[in-house]
Formats: C-alpha cells, structure tokens, sequence
C-alpha cells in the first residue's frame, strides 16, 4: 500500500448518485463487488453514461467492527446528473456534502482495503476527530485495476466527520 496523500479535512459537495443496494457480508468478497458493479454498469452502458469522467463509488453505512456482519449495508453508486432515470434495482438518491477527512491509496490488491480503512481511522483518533455516523463512508475508485499495469486499485476514502 502506499499512500498517495497523507488525510486531510475537505469539504464535499453532495452527489446525485444511481446506485445498487446490498446487505450482507461483503468483507473480503470480492464477487459481492463484481456482480453489483456488473449489474450497475450493465444498466449504464446502454444509456451512454460510462465514461472516462464517471465516478464510480462505494457507500458504507456501518462500522465493521460492531456491525454484524450479516447486517453490513453498502451500495455501489456511480455519480449522475439529476435528471437521469432510473429502473428496476437501480435506484437514485443524493449522498450528503459536508466535512470528510480524505486520503488517497495506491493498493496492490483489494487485501489492502482493510489496512488503507485502518490508517485513516488511525489518523482520525490521532487528530482527536469523530466519526458522523450519520453520513456514509466512501471508497471512490480512480482507476479500474484491469487497466493499471501492475493491476493496482487507486482508491480516495472518504469519512464523515462531526464538524
């Protein structure tokens, strides 16, 4: 893993978003991922809404650690603009601005995901900030790893934090 940026406070605007729900343990499953992507952009490639440009995300809205894993919630979004429609398991909705810590990786694999997770919350209780539970946590994907020539994940984490 290396880290691209070291976390930093930013504001973010908020996101219109299409996106596919999922409840479950999606710890370290990567086919939970494929086929939720794969349902997403099946659904956006048709209406030419893939793109070099298109922000391609996941949204957490629990804590792992005491969560059960059975009732982990996630959606994998993709960023749209208002007046796209959307169908069937695709569902639209706007994911809440405000303050984020963020911090940018270079992954090796999806194995690092977790340790990437780790050293920003690790930043968080050094810098004595607290989590908004409120608000979603996000992974936003940089690259597709497919195209990268040693298949790293560049991924920016988002988390909310009380202002």
């Amino acid at each position: 893993m290396e880290i691209i940026n070291e976390p930093e406070i930013k504001e973010i605007e908020e996101r219109t978003v299409a996106y596919v729900s999922f409840v479950g343990n999606y710890l370290g499953n990567a086919k939970v991922f494929e086929n939720l992507f794969g349902k997403l952009c099946g659904w956006a490639g048709p209406k030419q809404l893939m793109g070099t440009d298109t922000i391609l995300m996941s949204a957490y809205y629990d804590d792992p650690s005491a969560t059960p894993p059975e009732e982990l919630k996630l959606d994998v979004c993709m960023a749209i603009e208002d007046d796209i429609d959307v169908e069937g398991e695709i569902k639209k909705k706007k994911l809440p601005g405000g303050k984020y810590v963020v911090m940018r990786a270079e992954l090796t694999g999806a194995e690092e995901y977790g340790p990437a997770w780790e050293k920003i919350v690790q930043w968080l209780i050094e810098n004595n900030l607290e989590i908004d539970m409120s608000r979603a946590s996000y992974e936003i994907y940089l690259n597709s790893p497919d195209e990268h020539p040693e298949k790293h994940h560049i991924v920016e984490l988002n988390i909310p934090i009380l202002a």
